[in-house]
């Protein structure tokens, strides 16, 4: 039996929503959260383990806060913990071989041209710029950079001072809507009641207090670091972040509508549901070498290797599976007459 190339995450589509307010006050740029700009930005839920709520809570508290105004996209951050440290200075490094702050937008849900952030305590930053995810065969643009960038760090206590009386250490991170809608169609900021896909990731390693510095805990039999603990605003039941259909809903609020007004859209339920049929394709072809055509029998496939309710649903209307030697494409009927949900075997899904 040949290995499954793309792992299928063990949870359901139950993205968090956010309901990001319009900015009303001055900000100054300072790390610090504890400020009149903030008020009127409600903290996110606090983070889970990245395969889900079935894992054990973090043992730090983390959340996130997002406003905007017609040029900014504004994100706060509160890292919660003792163990304050980092050692990457140099721009564009691994900055997650610290403990780091990552921020991740899709601006058009497409699940493809979406962006990546990281940041240190030291404010050492990572943008990158993701065409293709990289389950989808797809490989990061390094040398991109976010123009107009600007951040900053508060630290509650001292860096790389166990002894210090270490709280937390919360970041501000300011990214124009220009740098984030190059590859949208109208290549304009977004409109009250529009939505970005987000997520947000909190890397943090295990350690030990060696000789009064913060150490890396590592495996007694091979020498290596302990894996990082991921912790996460939107839960994609794999190991991966890079999961862009499971990521969370940031609504554009410009009007005193009550949160409850901003919901989760039908066509992203349809997506969904079309999304699971392409987690059967990728499993079909890895055990067979080729792809399917009959819904039946990838639901059977699914069945044997994926987890909770992913042989529940497919139920859209007008769906089509249509495969060639080397690709397929999927396609329903979108909640809008006469538009169609294409999602293509390179992962991208997108409305005709």
């Amino acid at each position: 039996m040949s290995a499954i190339r793309i792992p299928v995450p063990a949870v359901s589509f139950t993205p968090p929503v956010y309901v990001c307010r319009r900015a009303t006050r001055p900000f100054t740029l300072d790390g610090n959260l504890d400020k009149p700009f903030w008020e009127d930005a409600q903290f996110t839920d606090l983070f889970q383990d990245i395969e889900g709520s079935h894992m054990p809570a973090p043992r730090f508290h983390t959340r996130a806060k997002i406003l905007w105004d017609d040029e900014y996209l504004y994100f706060g951050a509160k890292l919660e913990g003792d163990e304050i440290w980092g050692h990457v200075t140099e721009r564009d490094a691994v900055i997650f071989y610290d403990n780091d702050f990552e921020i991740f937008i899709d601006p058009d849900s497409d699940t493809q041209q979406y962006y990546e952030f990281e940041m240190n305590v030291l404010n050492t930053v990572w943008d990158l710029f993701l065409p293709i995810a990289y389950r989808d065969g797809g490989s990061a643009l390094n040398g991109y950079d976010i123009h107009g960038l600007r951040t900053a760090v508060h630290v509650d206590g001292a860096v790389n001072d166990p002894s210090s009386n270490n709280r937390s250490w919360s970041v501000e991170v300011v990214i124009p809507f220009a740098a984030l809608t190059e590859c949208l169609q109208d290549k304009r900021p977004p409109k009250d009641g529009e939505y970005y896909r987000v997520n947000f990731s909190r890397v943090q390693w295990k350690v030990d207090l060696v000789n009064g510095a913060w150490q890396k805990r590592t495996n007694p039999a091979t020498g290596n670091p302990l894996p990082e603990d991921n912790w996460v605003w939107a839960p994609t039941g794999v190991i991966n972040i890079h999961y862009p259909e499971l990521w969370g809903f940031v609504f554009f609020a410009d009007s005193d509508k009550e949160d409850s007004a901003y919901i989760i859209p039908e066509n992203e339920r349809r997506k969904w549901e079309l999304r699971k049929i392409y987690y059967a394709q990728q499993i079909y072809c890895d055990l067979n070498g080729v792809y399917c055509a009959d819904k039946d029998t990838l639901k059977a496939t699914l069945r044997q290797h994926a987890p909770n309710d992913f042989n529940t649903g497919w139920e859209v209307p007008g769906l089509l599976i249509e495969t060639t030697s080397h690709s397929f494409e999927l396609s329903c009927d979108a909640a809008e007459e006469g538009a169609r949900i294409v999602l293509s075997g390179n992962g991208k899904v997108w409305i005709a």
